[in-house]
């Protein structure tokens, strides 16, 4: 482990009031040396270089501090994951959650086993699928206090993939760019439609950096009508407007 990466860490997750044990560290630091690993035979993500991946990775994911304190979830499903953001590392910092991954991509959800394993993280499920059919399992059906995505897309289609995850009472917090007043006024029909009201939008910019951040977080105040979500593809072509 580099001292570089120690010292950026310590800063960076220090100006969000997050301090991480020597264990955590020493499990993000394994992370990004198997993140850049694999990414030189797999597409994962187009950020490599360690101080980018530290800010645009980790400390972006575990931004989650400014929108909700620990004791309000203990099941959290990551919607799209991708390489695992946010998810893993909410997860480093919070072990004690029980976390589920969900990607379409099966090389992804393999890479994400691998992780955990390496890690040595328990309780994490790792789902190769489709949310809009993920989200029709009873099994996952409103069965979770907060549901996370980073994934690239509106509003509208991500509040239709995410929200009928979320139990009454939890919460769907979006990961978006800072410009999203349109996509707020845009979204804001499929968000009441699916059973959420916004709460709180919170900007920011990532420390040490000008990489402007917003955290939407939806409040979830009624169960998700049964005919939501769609059938795959239908959330992003035909989005509730």
């Amino acid at each position: 482990m580099t001292n570089t990466f120690i010292e950026q860490m310590s800063r960076e997750l220090g100006a969000l009031g997050i301090s991480l044990t020597q264990r955590q560290m020493e499990q993000f630091f394994a992370y990004y040396n198997l993140l850049a690993e694999k990414n030189k035979v797999m597409n994962l993500t187009a950020i490599t270089e360690e101080a980018q991946v530290v800010t645009k990775h980790f400390v972006d994911s575990l931004s989650l501090v400014k929108a909700l304190h620990p004791s309000e979830f203990s099941t959290v499903i990551d919607v799209g994951t991708g390489a695992g953001f946010p998810g893993i590392p909410i997860k480093i910092l919070y072990p004690d959650i029980h976390l589920t991954l969900l990607d379409s991509l099966n090389k992804r959800i393999r890479f994400l086993e691998e992780v955990c394993q390496t890690l040595q993280l328990s309780n994490v499920c790792c789902i190769h699928g489709r949310a809009e059919d993920a989200a029709r399992d009873s099994s996952h059906r409103e069965s979770y206090d907060l549901c996370v995505s980073r994934a690239v897309a509106g509003l509208a289609s991500l509040a239709e993939y995410c929200i009928p995850f979320v139990k009454e009472g939890g919460y769907f917090v979006a990961y978006k760019s800072a410009e999203i007043k349109e996509e707020l006024a845009l979204g804001g029909k499929a968000v009441s439609v699916l059973g959420g009201r916004v709460e709180q939008v919170i900007d920011f910019c990532l420390p040490d950096s000008d990489y402007s951040r917003s955290l939407v977080k939806i409040k979830k105040i009624k169960p998700s009508p049964k005919k939501y979500p769609r059938k795959a593809g239908l959330p992003a072509k035909d989005p509730i407007l």
